[in-house]
Parts: C-alpha cells; structure tokens; sequence
C-alpha cells in the first residue's frame, strides 16, 4: 500500500508540472488566473486539513510517549542530544551554502539596480520575544496556532505529570490520551488519502502561474541552488550512513513520500504525518519522534539554512557589493541566529534574510528579486528540511532508544540479548 501511496504521488507531482505548462502555454492570463485560483483553493483546502491535525497529532503522540516511558529522566538527555545535533547541523549547512555559492560565483555579473521595496517585513527580529513566546500563555492558543514549540513545552509537562501519576497507579487520563494517539494516527490515514490531490493542485498553480519563463533570468541562480541541494543530500546520507549503516538507505526510502509531499507543497506541516509514520516504520518509537520532530521543526532547518547564506551571497554579487570576508562571516553567524525564530512564520527564509541583509549593506529591496523564483527554490529547501530531520530523529532516536528501558528494566539493545536463547551445550 505504501509503494502505491508514493506512485500516485510522483504520478500527481509529474501530471501537476505537465498541466501546469500546458495551461500556462495555451491559455491567456485571465483565463490562466481562474485556473491559478482553483488550484490554490484545493491546496489550501488540503493544507487546511493537514493543520487541523497537526496540533492533536504532536501533542498525542508526545503525551503518550512520555506517559509510558519506563524514566522521565530520558527527556532530558534526549533534549540536549537533539540541540547539540541541531545547532551543529546549522553551523554545518549555513557554511556549506556560503562556500558553494562563492564557488558558484552566484549573482556576479547581474548588476542590479536597487529599486522598490521587498514586500515583506524586514524589522529586525525580536530575539527576546522569541524566547519569552517559547512558553505559552494558553495551552489553547498553541494548539489553535499549531505552535510546534509551544505545544511541546506544554506536551513535555504534561506527560511527565501523567508518568508520575502512572508510577502510582492506573491513570484513566493516560489511558485515554493512549487512545486519543490511535485515533489521530487513523485520521491522518484518511487526511492522507488527499495528499496526490493536494500535490497535483500545489505544482499545477506554480507551473501554470510562472511556467518557464520567469526563471530564465535567474537560471544560474537556480541551478546552482539546486546543484548545491543536491552535494547537501549526498553529505547528509553520508552522514546518516556513518551512523545508522546501509539502514540509511532504508531510512530514505521511508521518507522519500513525506519529501515529495514537502517537495509538491512547499509546506513541511504536510509533510509531517507520513513523516512520522516513515520514521515509526524505519524502528524509531513513536515517544522519541514525538518530542524530535517539534523541536526540529524549529530548530533543524538545514534546506531553509543553506538557502539564506546561498541567496544572501547572491544578493552581494548581484548588486556588486563590496563586503569583506569578515563582514560575511558575521551575515551568516546573524542569519543561522536568526533562523530559530523563523518556525510558523510564512516565506520564512525570506522573512529572515529581509530582517538580516539591510544591516550589512545589501539592499532590503533585493528580497522582491528573490521573491520572483522563490516558490521554485522553496519546494527544494524544504524537501531538504524533512530529510535533515528525518536523519536527525532517526539518528538521535536509535541511540536514545536502544539506551531506554523496556518492560525487563533493562536498556532495549541489552534487553534484546537477555532474551536471545543461550547457545546449546555439546
């Protein structure tokens, strides 16, 4: 079932291009805007869908891990694992992005004249909000938002409540939160039964609205931002091979349909139910990815964090700024900050390079340059964030699992040997 789920998703993303151009080539503009105006409202009918379970999902799935976890001292450890992965990962792909796009030498010989403004909001970003709306004043209003963070915070108290409270005795909440996950976990079967409907209308309405044309002036741009994607993908399973074996190639053959979804949708929210649901397949415990995946939905952005030191450097040679090696090293270390604010926050990527840029010199109008390929350069990046976080959860999720007690209190890999028949005497 799950082979035929992917084909008809890659059949969808490929009918969704080829309709798409077609419709573009032959139809006139006005008649291509009412073709451009259904699709959008199917995406956003199916986007819709895939929020309103989102927030129900995370929150079930956390709750219920932690609740029937053997040690809430597990949260911890696996909380500082995932920031070490998460900020190093960061670091990582925001200096690959930056080298690439200097080898690359993207943007030189454009000459760009500034002109207008960006479009977007460009004040700087307010670090020390960002921090303080990490806790949510309503647990309501996290959930209405689908405030990844925010529903963790609350989720991570309230399954430690409920594992002492079970430590106890029997917890009817527990149980009942235990049932609330089964139930979520169905109804995102059925969400997900519209995802090749959803895929289809999100590429027809880029490729009918743009078709070819608006990317031929950027074509270097693009291409090198994809060429560069594809050496991140290559170092990513690397990385994943060092540490998970041939079991990677498995992983990313798990995750390859939340990452055409990511792809189709430009949205990692999509992508999320058949992302955990590839990660619980690959082995991983629906606890460990309950608690992973939230948090690097905020902090784990690899696709989104190349593509803002890539565009940025872009912007200097397009404009022809004169900027020291220094200055740019500063850019990237403002950009990699500034992207864990950026969770939820629509046209992320841009909105944090529009904030960042201007205090360096680049001009903040050259974010409506990037705005005119950036529905194309986001499909990428954001494929790219759910196969970071899918390594990342898989990875962290191996080492901490393997390490948490089962019904024997022993650790699983060590519980796993205790169980395996002794060897027969001669």
């Amino acid at each position: 079932m799950k082979n035929k789920s992917t084909k008809w998703i890659l059949a969808s993303l490929l009918m969704g291009i080829i309709s798409g151009l077609v419709f573009h080539w032959l139809l006139p503009a006005d008649v291509r805007g009412a073709f451009v105006a259904v699709f959008d409202t199917v995406t956003h009918m199916f986007l819709n869908l895939i929020k309103m379970i989102i927030a129900p999902l995370i929150f079930a799935t956390l709750v219920s891990g932690i609740a029937g976890a053997a040690k809430s001292a597990g949260v911890g450890k696996l909380f500082g694992r995932s920031m070490i992965w998460f900020l190093s990962a960061s670091v990582l792909v925001g200096a690959f992005g930056f080298i690439m796009a200097h080898l690359l030498n993207v943007g030189s010989g454009l000459h760009l004249v500034p002109t207008g403004d960006a479009g977007l909001e460009s004040k700087p970003l307010d670090f020390q909000a960002f921090i303080t709306n990490i806790i949510p004043t309503s647990v309501f209003s996290a959930l209405t938002t689908n405030n990844p963070l925010q529903i963790l915070v609350f989720g991570a108290l309230f399954g430690i409540a409920l594992l002492n409270l079970r430590k106890k005795g029997h917890s009817s909440i527990a149980d009942a939160i235990d049932e609330l996950m089964k139930v979520m976990l169905k109804v995102t079967g059925y969400v997900m039964l519209a995802a090749p409907v959803g895929v289809f209308a999100g590429i027809a309405s880029a490729f009918t609205a743009k078709g070819l044309d608006a990317f031929a002036t950027y074509a270097s741009f693009i291409g090198g931002f994809y060429v560069s994607l594809s050496a991140l993908w290559v170092i990513m399973i690397a990385v994943a091979t060092a540490f998970l074996g041939r079991a990677a190639f498995r992983l990313v053959r798990m995750v390859r349909e939340p990452m055409v979804i990511a792809f189709a949708t430009s949205s990692s929210e999509a992508a999320l139910p058949k992302l955990i649901e590839g990660l619980t397949k690959f082995g991983i415990e629906k606890r460990t990815t309950g608690f992973v995946l939230p948090l690097g939905y905020s902090f784990n952005v690899d696709g989104s964090m190349m593509y803002m030191t890539f565009a940025s450097v872009f912007l200097i040679n397009a404009y022809g700024i004169d900027m020291d090696l220094g200055q740019q090293i500063a850019m990237t270390a403002m950009l990699l900050l500034s992207s864990k604010g950026m969770a939820g926050v629509p046209r992320g990527s841009l909105v944090v390079v529009a904030a960042v840029i201007p205090g360096f010199g680049v001009p903040a109008a050259g974010i409506a340059v990037l705005l005119v390929v950036d529905q194309l350069l986001d499909m990428g990046r954001t494929a790219t964030n759910i196969l970071g976080n899918a390594i990342a959860t898989a990875v962290i999720g191996r080492k901490h699992d393997n390490a948490m007690p089962d019904a024997t209190g022993l650790p699983v890999a060590d519980a796993e040997e205790a169980r395996a028949p002794a060897p027969a005497m001669h």
